[in-house]
């Protein structure tokens, strides 16, 4: 009785192993998902790129003065609209004047020498034609007169050079534009080798906006267009993205690049130039020159429906059995943020997978959502 108690312990333990056994050989079944595909097709697509920008004034002119003095006046304030030829600030004007009333006698005591000098040559030469005086008291007489014309003619000089005097003591704006800075106020002592410009005034009717562009994006250019002058009149029109992110409302066209490429930046310099009638724009902002693009014919796909691995970037084909298959692709540089422009991988009619790319794997079924 006791053997046939063992030998049914050892049955139960048999079926208990079997029974594991099989329980741990059975894999549940893959399920199919459920998801959203769509059939890829070509579209025109617009991009705009983005370039960091300074604004510059269409000239910045440094104001300085050109004699020494006390500013006594400051008669503009700072971001004031002048007209060329407006008077700016005025500097002391005694010595200047004074200078000029000690030229304008010097000038008259020089015209009287003069006057004395001929009447003394008319005289010598009548006369020496008559022989009461040698030739050589005659050439005296008009040698007296050639001097004292030359010291008129020096004395007036100064006097120009005085009066030009004086009039700098009347700091004018060479041009129209805006007042910068004011660097120096009334009583300030300034002169012609003062470092630091009394003002700037920035000519804005039109402005520059400077920015770099990279050498590889040059040479892109000049690919399609073989010298500098047919790729600027080939260049679209730019927007310009003020600081506060609105666009400005003129439209504005690359005026200049330059020819040589920054050896610390490895960029070129290049100008875009706006009209800046009603003064919006400043001299020495901040902007984004925004520089269009258009695709004529391109592939749009999500960037949701894509993925990266090792600096490749993958898309998921849909086969006629619903049978994924992970797709190396390439895309274009430029995206709107939602959206890649696809240049190489896929072709007009491929369907793609366009949602659940991260819980999927390559060679998996699917059921395609209706």
């Amino acid at each position: 009785m006791f053997r046939n108690r063992i030998c049914g312990c050892q049955l139960a333990l048999a079926m208990l192993l079997s029974i594991n056994s099989c329980q741990r050989n059975q894999q549940p079944a893959e399920q199919t998902p459920t998801l959203a595909v769509m059939t890829v097709t070509g579209s025109s697509n617009n991009f705009k790129e983005t370039f960091p920008a300074t604004i510059k004034g269409k000239q910045d002119i440094d104001i300085r003065p050109q004699v020494s003095g006390f500013i006594t006046k400051v008669l503009v304030d700072e971001g004031a609209q002048v007209r060329k030829g407006q008077v700016l600030f005025e500097i002391d004007p005694v010595q200047y004047q004074q200078a000029v009333n000690v030229a304008k006698a010097a000038v008259a005591v020089a015209r009287t020498a003069v006057s004395t000098a001929q009447l003394t040559a008319s005289n010598k030469a009548s006369l020496a034609a008559r022989k009461v005086i040698s030739d050589y008291e005659k050439s005296v007489a008009d040698n007296q007169l050639a001097q004292a014309k030359s010291q008129l003619a020096q004395a007036q000089a100064s006097l120009v050079a005085a009066q030009k005097n004086l009039s700098y003591t009347k700091v004018v704006s060479p041009s129209n534009g805006v007042v910068g800075k004011i660097e120096f106020r009334a009583g300030a002592l300034v002169s012609p080798s003062t470092p630091q410009a009394m003002t700037t005034v920035s000519e804005n009717d039109h402005i520059y906006a400077n920015f770099a562009m990279t050498e590889k994006k040059m040479l892109e250019l000049s690919n399609t267009h073989h010298n500098q002058n047919a790729i600027i009149n080939n260049l679209p029109a730019v927007e310009l993205q003020m600081a506060d992110g609105s666009i400005y409302p003129q439209k504005g066209k690359v005026a200049t690049i330059s020819g040589v490429i920054d050896q610390e930046t490895g960029s070129v310099n290049v100008r875009a130039e706006f009209a800046n009638s009603k003064g919006l724009l400043r001299s020495g902002g901040a902007c984004n020159i925004l520089i269009p693009h258009t695709l004529a014919h391109g592939i749009t796909i999500p960037q949701n429906a894509t993925y990266e691995i090792q600096d490749k970037r993958f898309a998921y084909k849909v086969d006629k059995s619903n049978k994924l298959s992970a797709t190396v692709i390439e895309v274009y540089p430029l995206n709107n943020g939602k959206n890649y422009v696809v240049t190489a991988g896929l072709k007009e009619g491929d369907r793609i997978l366009t949602e659940g790319v991260a819980s999927v794997h390559d060679g998996q079924s699917i059921n395609i959502r209706k």
